[in-house]
C-alpha cells in the first residue's frame, strides 16, 4: 500500500474548486496556479495522515488561506494588475461587474478577502470560516461586515451586488 493512494484521486475531483479558490484569494490565474502548486506539495506530506482520519479538503483550505496571507507578508517586486484591457474587447454587464469586484476584491486586506472568498464563494458557514482562518466567529463576522463596506466603498456601482445572496452569484 502506498503512502500517497487516494491523493491523486482527492486533486483531481478537488482541483477545480481549489483552484478557484485560489484565484479568488489571488486575483491572478498565474500565481493562484502557484499557490495551489506549493500547497498540494504541502499537503501530500501530511497525506497518510490526513487520509486516515483527517479532513483533507478543510486541510488544503486552511493551508491556501495561510500561504496566501503569508505571501503577502513578503515584499513583492510586481504586483499583478486587474484593469481590463483598455480597447479591443467589448465585455457584457455581468463581465464588467465581475472585473469590477475583483479590482476591489485586490483592495482588501488578505483577511478580509480570506474571509469574503471562503464564506461567499466557498459557501462556508462562519464557523467553518473561522476554523479554516483559525479565528473566532467573531472575528469572521467583523471582518466580513468591514469587507463588504470596503467594498461598497470602493465600487459603489455594485452596492446591489453587495448583499450576502447576490454576491455568491457575481463570479459564478
Amino acid at each position: 500500500m502506498n503512502r500517497h493512494d487516494g491523493f491523486r484521486e482527492f486533486v483531481l475531483a478537488r482541483q477545480q474548486a481549489l483552484m478557484r479558490t485560489a484565484y479568488l484569494l489571488t486575483g491572478d490565474a498565474h500565481l493562484a496556479e502557484d499557490l495551489l502548486q506549493s500547497v498540494l506539495i504541502k499537503v501530500v506530506g501530511h497525506w497518510p495522515r490526513l487520509s486516515t482520519g483527517g479532513n483533507p479538503e478543510a486541510y488544503t483550505r486552511k493551508a491556501l488561506v495561510n500561504q496566501y496571507i503569508s505571501w503577502w507578508r513578503r515584499p513583492r517586486p510586481e504586483l499583478p494588475s486587474a484593469d481590463p484591457p483598455d480597447r479591443g474587447a467589448s465585455y457584457d454587464e455581468a463581465a464588467l461587474d465581475r472585473i469590477v469586484l475583483r479590482q476591489a476584491l485586490a483592495k482588501l486586506t488578505p483577511k478580509q478577502r480570506a474571509v469574503i472568498v471562503l464564506r461567499f464563494w466557498e459557501d462556508l458557514t462562519e464557523a467553518q470560516t473561522a476554523e479554516a482562518l483559525g479565528c473566532s466567529v467573531g472575528t469572521v463576522k467583523s471582518q466580513a461586515h468591514h469587507a463588504l463596506a470596503r467594498l461598497r466603498a470602493l465600487a459603489p456601482e455594485l452596492a446591489y451586488l453587495l448583499s450576502d445572496s447576490e454576491l455568491r452569484e457575481v463570479v459564478r
